[in-house]
């Protein structure tokens, strides 16, 4: 089996990163695909706004709302969120394969973190260990029509009480809100 992990810090998860998975899905490029919220993403420089165990549950929102082929082969993990200290992907991906241990990992990563891999925790030992799915942003890699959106441009919306109509699952917004999240 193939097993996709697409890690990010999710804050928050928005339609640019289920464009991604559903083209994953859609090209069966993996069997089943893990979405991975960062615990404590040690590479930046300031901390996710969003809780590690709020990003989780927006991750598992959002995948509940894509259709019904491709959110079968998806699903939210909590492993990352479960540990303290620094979230380093050479961790979850050694979890994963004591998790599943028939599989290959796939690491999916956008063009801007993959130029950035060599800098990442034991990334010689990770790339021994995991093959890598580049997709295209502003860099070489698979296009997928990738959509033009940021979690930062989605913050700075909800900040500014801008609509983000299309930009995150209606669910997402609502929990959004109920949890007060990225207001002012």
């Amino acid at each position: 089996m193939r097993l996709g992990f697409f890690g990010g810090t999710f804050d928050p998860i928005h339609s640019g990163h289920l464009h991604l998975i559903s083209q994953i899905i859609e090209r069966d490029l993996v069997d089943k695909l893990l979405v991975c919220p960062a615990g404590n993403p040690w590479m930046r420089s300031d901390g996710p706004i969003a809780s590690a165990m709020d990003r989780l549950e927006m991750a598992h929102l959002a995948v509940s709302d894509l259709p019904d082929q491709v959110r079968s082969r998806v699903s939210a993990c909590d492993c990352e969120v479960r540990r303290s200290g620094p979230t380093y992907t050479i961790d979850t991906v050694k979890e994963l394969m004591g998790m599943y241990p028939e599989s290959k990992i796939v690491l999916i990563l956008g063009s801007d973190a993959n130029s950035q891999i060599e800098r990442w925790h034991r990334s010689k030992e990770l790339l021994e260990l995991v093959e890598v799915l580049v997709i295209a942003r502003d860099g070489e890699g698979l296009d997928i029509d990738a959509l033009d959106l940021s979690s930062t441009k989605v913050r700075e919306e909800l900040l500014t009480n801008q609509s983000v109509t299309g930009e995150i699952p209606a669910n997402v917004l609502t929990y959004i809100k109920e949890h007060n999240l990225y207001a002012s």
